[in-house]
């Protein structure tokens, strides 16, 4: 017997699913992903050594300087390092990943401050990791919204998981779509890829079934008309989710849904680090 078509296509709307949110724990789960950080570093101008990552870490006028001792070495891009290195000024939200051993350290600036996260492959984060819950696909969750654009792209002050720290993004517009009858618009950022949009939000689930401070949603451009594709279903966690060495921006105000979108990633796993407060 030949299965429905609503069956079938439900069938493979799952299928697409799984293969998103395997494609997503496979980045999270990497040898050097989030799980395997293992300290989170707020260097400032006093060269300081950290138990995991050779040198003498500071930050200067030059940008972030690591001292190497006889017999300590990094390899960035093909080139060992090996003595005083200049890593330079780093631009917000970017870094660089030099390797030691089988260890990256992430060398990268967050609000405006310079910070080193070593990330260890063999760390019990990434060891004990077992995957993320979620809800059970349904395309009543799948919505067709409308991007509305700014007259010029807004700069918008968000905070942080970490106490103290805030971000600043340009919002290029906001997304509008309708949940149950009733239309909701979220402040937008700009996507990794050109033209893609990515939505910080909460909603009634948050705190109870899903992770408190935030999920994220990322969407393709929107067509000529300005329309986007909304699907819940592929709400995710982002890094703070699992790890208190994260500095995951909160979501922009007026981004809170007052419904339940028991759709997506839930809240996984306690943390197991404590992050060091901002100086």
């Amino acid at each position: 017997m030949t299965a429905p078509a609503e069956e079938t296509d439900r069938a493979a709307f799952a299928r697409q699913w799984a293969e998103w949110h395997t494609a997503h724990e496979r980045v999270l789960a990497a040898p050097h992903g989030f799980l395997a950080i293992t300290s989170l570093r707020w260097l400032d101008a006093t060269p300081t050594r950290f138990p995991d990552a050779p040198g003498a870490w500071s930050t200067t006028e030059e940008g972030v300087v690591v001292e190497l001792d006889d017999g300590e070495e990094l390899a960035l891009d093909g080139q060992a390092l090996r003595g005083r290195h200049v890593f330079g000024v780093i631009p917000e939200r970017d870094g660089l990943f030099p390797t030691a051993g089988d260890a990256v350290v992430e060398v990268a600036k967050r609000g405006g401050h310079d910070i080193l996260r070593p990330r260890h492959p063999d760390n019990d984060l990434l060891r004990d990791f077992t995957g993320t819950p979620a809800y059970d696909p349904d395309p009543r969750w799948v919505r067709t919204g409308r991007f509305l654009p700014f007259d010029a792209p807004r700069p918008t002050t968000v905070g942080a998981v970490v106490e103290g720290l805030q971000h600043v993004y340009d919002a290029p517009g906001e997304v509008e779509f309708e949940l149950d009858g009733t239309t909701h618009r979220l402040t937008a950022f700009n996507g990794r890829a050109p033209g893609s949009l990515l939505v910080l939000f909460t909603d009634a689930t948050s705190g109870v079934t899903t992770y408190a401070a935030n999920r994220s949603l990322s969407l393709a451009a929107p067509d000529a008309d300005g329309r986007v594709l909304v699907d819940f279903n592929r709400a995710a966690n982002l890094p703070c989710a699992y790890t208190d060495l994260a500095t995951c921006p909160l979501p922009p105000a007026g981004n809170r849904l007052p419904v339940a979108v028991e759709a997506g990633e839930k809240t996984p796993t306690s943390p197991t680090h404590a992050a060091p407060a901002l100086p």
